[in-house]
């Protein structure tokens, strides 16, 4: 999801990247900036998915 934080306090900035990267087991989390301030934060998640064949029994 997108956020933006322009206008926001640095506090409020860091809580919203750890909140992006929380429970985050494969994906990304991209910070944009623009004029040396943090305008958005998106989190792109990975879901696996295991082949039938490869089940564990």
């Amino acid at each position: 999801s997108l956020r933006s934080v322009d206008g926001q306090d640095e506090a409020t900035i860091l809580r919203e990247i750890q909140s992006a990267l929380r429970d985050l087991r494969f994906g990304a989390v991209e910070i944009t900036v623009h004029n040396a301030q943090v305008v958005q934060i998106e989190r792109k998640e990975k879901f696996r998915l295991q082949n039938p064949s490869q089940k564990s029994n």
